[in-house]
């Protein structure tokens, strides 16, 4: 599989291409989206101190007021954990509008306001990539473009 040309890029991608997409293996959509590798330890942010104090109350907020499905709750500190991991656009790839405001009021949270835009492990996320290179980030987000294999993760 060959590597995509940067004449595609800021355009929508091709059904082509896309095709390609959904049918490759994950090394080999690696090397068709031209994602480089970074080191296990280039790849995970290290919250400071501020960040840890932040991520612990809001956490023991969520967990001391919460009523309903468990699994809703587990989820929400599940993306907040991941935030400064990969930012608020992956998050905003891999969950609907709908469920990121559900998680943000669990958290009594803004994602956008809380992550950085992008983390250090953002570049390994398929649907990022393909959103950020060939299309409105807002369109693939809300649907109107789709992209495949939008949730998927490379280990590079």
């Amino acid at each position: 599989m060959e590597k995509d040309t940067d004449s595609q890029i800021g355009s929508e991608p091709s059904d082509g291409f896309l095709r390609k997409v959904e049918l490759a293996s994950i090394e080999a959509l690696v090397k068709l989206l031209g994602m480089e590798r970074k080191e296990p330890p280039d790849r995970v942010h290290r919250l400071t101190a501020d960040q840890e104090t932040r991520l612990r109350y809001i956490e023991n907020e969520a967990v001391t007021s919460f009523q309903g499905d468990l699994t809703q709750l587990e989820a929400a500190l599940g993306m907040m954990r991941m935030g400064f991991h990969f930012g608020w656009k992956v998050l905003y790839i891999i969950h609907s509008k709908k469920t990121v405001r559900n998680y943000e009021e669990i958290l009594n949270i803004r994602i956008r306001e809380e992550f950085p835009e992008v983390g250090p492990s953002s570049y390994r996320s398929v649907g990022l990539n393909l959103a950020l290179r060939y299309s409105n980030f807002w369109k693939v987000v809300g649907g109107t473009i789709k992209i495949p294999r939008r949730r998927d993760v490379s280990e590079i």
